[in-house]
This record gives C-alpha cells, sequence and structure tokens, in this order.
C-alpha cells in the first residue's frame, strides 16, 4: 500500500517567504508530495533555485508584505491563475531585536503591519474563496513566543500571538466546513534567520548582549527546517484544525507544560535564565 500524498486533496498552494528557511522547507515538501507551489519573495530572483528544480510546478510571484493592497491584488491575481488555493501558508517576516523604548516606534509599527496587520489581510482574502469553495486549509506561521516571548523582540512577540489569536478565532469560526486552520508554532530552526534580524544603531548594555548571544546560540543549534515541514505534513495529512508546536523537545513539549502548570513568578524566573537576561 502506498503512502499517503498530499496531492491527494491538495493540488494548489500559496506559500510566503518561500526563498529561504521554513518557507523554502515548505515549498520543498509540497513540491515534493506533488503540489503546484507558489511561493513568494521581495525578490523574485531570490526563487529562482526552486523554479530551476521543478519549472513545471513551482511559479515564484513577487510580494511585498509592507504594501498590504498591492499584496493582497497579486495574491488574488495568482488565486485566480491556480484555479482557486487549496492551501496558503502565511510565512513570511523577519525580526527586529532592540530595546524598545529605545528603539524608534516607526521599526516595530513596520513590523506589525508586516507581519500582523497584513498576514491577516492575506488570511481575510485567503478566506473568502476557500469559504465559497467549501474546502481548503489555511496555515498561519506563529512561534512559541507567543507563549514565551523573546526578550528585546517586542514586536515580534506581539505579531505572532496575534496571529495565534486569528487563528484560534479562525477555528470556531469555520467549525462544520470544509476550511481547516492550522497555528503552526516552531521554536528555533537552523534557518539563519538570526542572520536577518534587524538590530538597531546605538544600542549596548550588558543584558542586551547576553540576549542576543543566547538567541544566536538557540538557533544555531536547533533542528534543520525540514524537521518543521514533516511536522507540518503530518498536521495537513489529519486534515483537522489545531495548534501543532515543533521543535527540540524543551521547546515543543516540556516549555508548554510549564505554561499550563507552573506559576508564572516560576516560568518568568526560568524564561529569564533560559534567555540570560536574569
Amino acid at each position: 500500500m502506498s503512502a499517503p500524498r498530499l496531492s491527494a486533496h491538495t493540488r494548489t498552494a500559496f506559500v510566503t517567504g518561500a526563498s529561504t528557511g521554513l518557507g523554502r522547507a515548505f515549498a520543498e515538501m509540497l513540491l515534493a508530495d506533488g503540489v503546484r507551489v507558489w511561493g513568494t519573495s521581495r525578490d523574485a530572483a531570490r526563487l529562482a533555485p526552486l523554479v530551476a528544480a521543478q519549472p513545471e510546478a513551482f511559479t515564484a510571484v513577487a510580494l511585498d508584505l509592507r504594501d498590504g493592497a498591492a499584496a493582497e491584488e497579486i495574491f488574488l491575481a495568482a488565486d485566480r491563475a491556480a484555479g482557486g488555493f487549496d492551501l496558503v501558508i502565511n510565512n513570511a517576516g523577519y525580526g527586529v531585536f532592540g530595546d524598545f523604548a529605545a528603539t524608534d516606534f516607526s521599526e516595530w509599527g513596520e513590523q506589525l503591519d508586516v507581519m500582523l496587520i497584513n498576514t491577516a489581510r492575506l488570511a481575510h482574502a485567503a478566506l473568502r474563496g476557500m469559504k465559497a469553495r467549501n474546502r481548503g486549509a489555511l496555515v498561519n506561521l506563529s512561534s512559541l513566543a507567543a507563549e514565551f516571548p523573546l526578550p528585546f523582540q517586542s514586536a515580534y512577540n506581539i505579531a505572532k500571538a496575534g496571529l495565534s489569536a486569528l487563528s484560534e478565532s479562525l477555528m470556531f469560526e469555520l467549525r462544520d466546513t470544509g476550511v481547516i486552520v492550522i497555528d503552526l508554532r516552531p521554536g528555533d530552526y537552523r534557518t539563519d534567520f538570526e542572520g536577518s534580524v534587524r538590530r538597531p544603531a546605538g544600542q549596548d548594555s550588558p543584558r542586551l548582549t547576553r540576549g542576543w548571544a543566547a538567541f544566536e546560540r538557540m538557533m544555531r543549534s536547533g533542528p534543520p527546517p525540514a524537521h518543521a515541514a514533516a511536522a507540518l505534513r503530518r498536521a495537513l495529512l489529519a486534515r483537522r484544525s489545531g495548534t501543532v508546536r515543533c521543535g527540540r523537545f524543551f521547546q515543543s513539549v516540556a516549555a508548554p507544560f510549564l505554561v499550563r502548570f507552573a506559576p508564572l513568578a516560576l516560568r518568568r524566573a526560568i524564561q529569564a535564565r533560559y534567555f540570560d537576561v536574569a
């Protein structure tokens, strides 16, 4: 008996931020399962390796989430070309590392626009089509930072917590329909995410330095991106809405256990030690 393939119920997928990291791993996983993928990047040239590998199955899309209206128009054009996406993965995002008060608010505001407001706008556009067809899957890439906020990454934490809240709301709204919603909360993965994090100039303190060193160390020692893609694949094959945590054991299993059962003061003390900012 052959192993199940996503292409049995998912013909087409739209993946934002597909040029690197988790987004690329998701795109490669879907392509390997016979799914046609439309993948995005701000610079479509960065998607060339995926196009070269599977030119008939992968379509490169230039999309910049800093312009929400334009991003929605681009998505809807791709959706029409695909005949309606069966799967939409909201993955694109970036990090800013800095003291909240010492960093110009425009940095935080732009990150919230990109990672929360405009990402929710794409989810809104995707669900209109999925509800009309009464089928489809929406995956919002949150993070375990929604439960364990990262020091000095305030807007990232807000955006990821907001996406988790959006997914939870949609799970109730879409119950008893043919549309599922997955809140994917990865921990640290070896994606070189830390290499693209913006660090506002002129900020230097021992706690900032220690916090950044801990963040780099955790990112570089995490599992490979294919680990997260495998977790998402299992969730998509299950074909039901829910929250999926993935990553190293402490982050994806032990830490959520603490959230449920440990006193808040203890949880905060453990976090401070874990991130070396006690």
